[in-house]
């Protein structure tokens, strides 16, 4: 009997209609903000980029709600549980990411552009293909990433409610897609940031609370504590030391060089952290809202020591795999355990609250990935491509309806197959995807003036053709009992993430595309975008 069979059938059954209870009310008030913020939506300011009327605490805020997805509470307290060092890895990667975005993009980008990324490019760039590409490149990483959350939320869910049938899980992935769909469509940017700030809060506060618990437990000793999760994980010593995933092989250590570049690099392409920083009325306050979001951020990674560490300690390797065998689920499992254990009402409590923090985390990231990508969509594509120009607000907001209503039905599709996979690698391949494609392409924008349209089609089209293609030939997908499809066997690239080949194949191909290319660049529009990234002059 699994896990989640025993949480059906055994003691904690009796406290299912708590836990149900719990859950449904953290649901139905994040909902009911998105209702109240979604009145307030009045134009596509208001519905890309909340009316920019954010202070720089407040988008400080909702990006580490953003940020903190189902890969850093769930994917990564799992990969620590099962592997020790090398999933706090992890912690570390996601991290250090944020010095890129705050010393490269952060103020620029808020300075250059209006909603999105498409903006930056076409200021001086030929503009129906770039903003083509912006689009394309930004549905597809945040399906990636949607992906993880899928992933996530299917994972905790079926823990949740003791869901044990293929049938049952699937449809829990359908509702929480439709619930991701009506969080953008009704609130917008309004919405979904107010959605990421009480998400931040909840989160925060949750793992605070795991963390005091854990340590508790072990008399405030972190060396009792990683000795026991040492000893109870099976591997001994080497669960501390690094080399038990990323090491024991050549591919391996070569994987997890891979992955680090990805993670480091991958945060300051991620459309739906871009958007935010349009969500402030100057480029200080985008400055200032890194700055929290760093200082937040990082207290989250660090108290990840205590869950991920805290659930190896206390909870046996094969509970934690049972219950999801990427271990997607070991910081619920601990809450329930450092609540009591199963069957009591302490346990059940922790477990519904935690759960439920775990599941609002994961709507609010799927909103902003989901708004990021439709809203490309109807700004980038429909309006500027397909309309030329010509539509108006009320067209341009509806078409974005529209679009999350197709970018969510995708989404749905991709995360059932997606549902055995850790969330914490699933994410490290949207970063991948995203530093490949969009990185190369804004920095030569914003900082190299021979940059040309060409070079931004190669690097965006080359970097997003590279790194999916790699993904889909890779172990990830096909190959292994962890893959997508395991039955499969077309894993000729033999690396989980394919950021050490496609990041520095996106910034040739923009460099060589920029070189061959016959268009003359724009030296006034260059010095134009040049002062107005590092002054503000000119910004929206």
């Amino acid at each position: 009997m699994t896990l989640t069979q025993q949480l059906a059938a055994g003691p904690a059954g009796a406290h299912r209609p708590l836990i149900i209870s719990l859950f449904a009310v953290f649901v139905a008030a994040t909902l009911a903000i998105t209702v109240w913020a979604g009145r307030q939506t009045r134009g596509a300011e208001d519905f890309y980029a909340g009316g920019r009327r954010f202070s720089g605490f407040q988008n400080g805020l909702a990006i580490s709600g953003d940020y903190m997805s189902a890969a850093s509470f769930l994917g990564i307290a799992g990969a620590i549980a099962l592997f020790g060092y090398d999933g706090f890895l992890y912690s570390i990667g996601f991290l250090v990411a944020w010095l890129v975005a705050l010393l490269l993009v952060a103020e620029p980008l808020r300075n250059s552009g209006r909603f999105t990324m498409g903006d930056v490019l076409a200021y001086r760039m030929r503009r129906r293909p770039v903003r083509t590409a912006a689009g394309t490149s930004t549905i597809v990483v945040s399906i990636f990433y949607l992906l993880a959350q899928m992933a996530g939320a299917g994972a905790l869910v079926t823990l949740l409610l003791g869901i044990t049938s293929e049938t049952g899980k699937i449809l829990v992935v359908v509702l929480v897609g439709i619930v991701m769909i009506l969080y953008v469509t009704i609130g917008g940017m309004k919405g979904t940031t107010w959605v990421q700030m009480v998400k931040a809060v909840l989160l925060i506060a949750g793992t605070l609370l795991i963390t005091f618990l854990v340590a508790l437990k072990f008399d405030f000793n972190l060396s009792a504590l990683l000795g026991k999760a040492a000893e109870n994980s099976g591997k001994g010593a080497a669960f501390l030391q690094p080399g038990l995933k990323y090491g024991a092989t050549a591919t391996s250590k070569i994987d997890f060089i891979s992955l680090g570049l990805a993670l480091v690099l991958g945060t300051a392409g991620l459309p739906h952290i871009l958007i935010r920083f349009y969500t402030v009325p100057t480029a200080k306050a985008a400055r200032k809202s890194v700055n929290w979001a760093i200082g937040i951020i990082g207290v989250f990674y660090l108290m990840t020591i205590a869950l991920g560490f805290g659930a190896a300690a206390l909870i046996k390797p094969e509970a934690l795999t049972a219950a999801n065998k990427a271990g997607n689920t070991a910081a619920p499992q601990l809450a329930e355990v450092i609540g009591g254990g199963a069957g009591s009402t302490g346990g059940a409590v922790l477990l519904a609250v935690i759960s439920a923090v775990a599941f609002a985390t994961i709507l609010a990231v799927v909103a902003g990935l989901t708004l990021a990508s439709s809203s490309s969509f109807a700004h980038d594509i429909y309006v500027n491509v397909l309309r030329k120009g010509e539509a108006t607000e009320k067209e341009e907001i509806a078409a974005a309806r529209w679009a999350t209503v197709g970018i969510g039905a995708v989404a749905i599709v991709l995360g059932v197959f997606a549902r055995g996979l850790n969330v914490a690698g699933l994410v490290a391949l949207a970063f991948a995807v995203a530093a490949s494609a969009n990185l190369p392409t804004l920095l030569y924008s914003l900082f190299w003036k021979r940059f040309t349209t060409q070079g931004a089609l190669w690097s965006i089209y080359g970097g997003l053709a590279s790194s999916v293609l790699l993904v889909l030939f890779s172990p990830v997908v096909s190959g292994k009992e962890t893959s997508m499809f395991p039955a499969a066997g077309f894993d000729v690239f033999p690396l989980e993430n394919p950021g050490l080949i496609s990041i520095p194949l996106g910034f040739l191909l923009g460099w060589l595309g920029s070189l061959l290319s016959k268009e003359e660049p724009d030296a006034r529009k260059y010095a134009e975008l040049e002062v107005r990234a590092l002054t503000g002059t000119g910004a929206h």
